[in-house]
């Protein structure tokens, strides 16, 4: 059985920041506050979270 990486680099979609985020293990994040100007992207239509829309890593199953 292979380790989850519960961590992630998130870029901002708005202004364009990059930050390591640690993911929740049991549901996904819907929004995200930018530590640049304070933007609330969410995810792509596609995608269940920001992480899968916006990180290095997608969120881990739930």
């Amino acid at each position: 059985m292979s380790a989850v990486t519960l961590q992630s680099i998130i870029t901002c979609p708005v202004c364009g920041p990059s930050e390591t985020e640690t993911m929740l293990v049991d549901a996904c994040l819907y929004f995200y506050e930018c530590q640049g100007r304070g933007a609330l992207p969410t995810p792509n239509s596609s995608n269940c979270g920001v992480f899968c829309s916006y990180g290095t890593v997608p969120c881990p199953p739930k």
